[in-house]
């Protein structure tokens, strides 16, 4: 690590934006796997619910960075496609 003062504090503020990357990725994993869980067991309801609020989890790590938007937009154009698979 560098020992210039400014140096210093970018790698600190490298450190915390990477925690925030972070903690965003692992909330886009989790509301995934909820919507995931739903569709294999085939419910409908809790797989819509599930989907509005992956939804708004990925468009929001989108926004703040944590990852590409279109990744965003594939994982949930994906995801709608399954849940709206469900019964067909």
């Amino acid at each position: 690590m560098a020992n210039h003062k400014s140096a210093i504090k970018r790698h600190r503020q490298s450190l915390q934006k990477a925690g925030r990357n972070r903690a965003a990725r692992t909330r886009v994993k989790n509301a995934i796997k909820q919507v995931r869980s739903a569709i294999t067991a085939t419910d409908k309801a809790q797989a819509g619910e599930a989907l509005v609020a992956a939804t708004s989890v990925l468009s929001k790590a989108a926004s703040k960075g944590a990852m590409h938007w279109k990744k965003a937009a594939r994982k949930i154009s994906r995801l709608a496609r399954a849940v709206n698979g469900i019964e067909a």
